[in-house]
C-alpha cells in the first residue's frame, strides 16, 4: 500500500507514547478493530525500536506503523527499518527529512509558524505537522491562506469535539494523542474494549459529513 495517499485518505494518525511494551500490541488491535489504520509509536516510548518491529510484523498488511518524536536521522533510518512506513518529528530537521525520503518512508516534520512550515516543505516533506495546535483551525485556515498548496496535520490538543473543524479548516488529517489512547490508564479488557468504541468514534467522525 502507498503510505502517503493511505495517510491522506484515513486522515487519522493514533499516537501511542509512553505505553508499556507489552501492551501496544494490544491497544494497536484494539485500534485497529475500531477502524484506525494509522498508528504512531513515539520514540520516546520504552522499547520503541522493538515495538514498532513487533506491529508493524503482525499487523502491518492491515495498518500502517509510523515512528513519532523522531529527532535526528539516524533515528529515522533505524525506525524505518524496523517497519515505520512514516516518520513524524515535533521539530524541523531537514537531514532527518531528507533520510525519511531516501529510505522511502513518508515525511511528517513538526512546524508551527509560516517559515518553518515553507522550510520543511521546501526541503522534501510530504505533509507538515502543525504543532502544536492550540491555537486552534482558524490557524490552520489562516495558514493555508498564502500556503494552500502544504498538507498540514494539526496534532496536540484535538479531539471528537474540534477534529472536523479543523478537517474544515483545510487539514488533510489530525494527529490524537491522549484524547484517544491513554497509556496511562490501566490496559485492561474493559480498558481496551472502551478504546475499539472510542476508535470508531473517530473513524465515524472523520468519515461523516462535516
Amino acid at each position: 500500500m502507498n503510505a502517503l495517499s493511505e495517510i491522506l485518505e484515513n486522515k487519522i494518525i493514533a499516537i501511542i507514547r509512553g505505553a508499556n511494551p507489552n501492551d501496544v500490541i494490544k491497544i494497536s488491535h484494539a485500534l485497529k478493530d475500531g477502524g484506525i489504520k494509522l498508528i504512531e509509536i513515539t520514540m520516546n516510548s520504552p522499547n520503541a525500536l522493538s515495538v514498532i518491529k513487533q506491529v508493524s510484523s503482525e499487523l502491518g498488511d492491515k495498518v500502517l506503523i509510523g515512528a513519532g518524536t523522531v529527532l535526528d536521522a539516524e533515528t529515522a533510518r533505524s525506525a524505518v527499518l524496523a517497519g515505520a512506513t512514516f516518520i513524524l518529528s515535533p521539530t524541523v530537521d531537514i537531514e532527518t527529512i531528507k533520510l525519511t525520503k531516501r529510505y522511502g518512508a513518508v515525511s511528517i516534520p513538526g512546524a508551527f509558524t509560516p517559515t518553518e512550515i515553507l522550510s520543511a516543505y521546501q526541503n522534501g516533506a510530504d505533509i507538515i505537522k502543525v504543532f502544536p495546535a492550540t491555537l486552534g483551525p482558524n490557524y490552520i485556515k489562516d495558514i493555508l491562506g498564502p500556503l494552500p498548496h502544504i498538507p498540514l496535520l494539526p496534532t496536540g490538543g484535538i479531539d471528537l469535539k474540534n477534529l472536523n473543524d479543523f478537517i474544515e479548516a483545510g487539514a488533510v488529517g489530525c494527529g490524537i494523542g491522549s484524547a484517544l489512547v491513554n497509556t496511562k490508564h490501566e490496559i485492561t479488557d474493559e480498558y481496551l474494549q472502551q478504546l475499539t468504541k472510542k476508535a470508531s468514534q473517530f473513524v465515524s467522525a472523520i468519515n461523516s459529513d462535516y
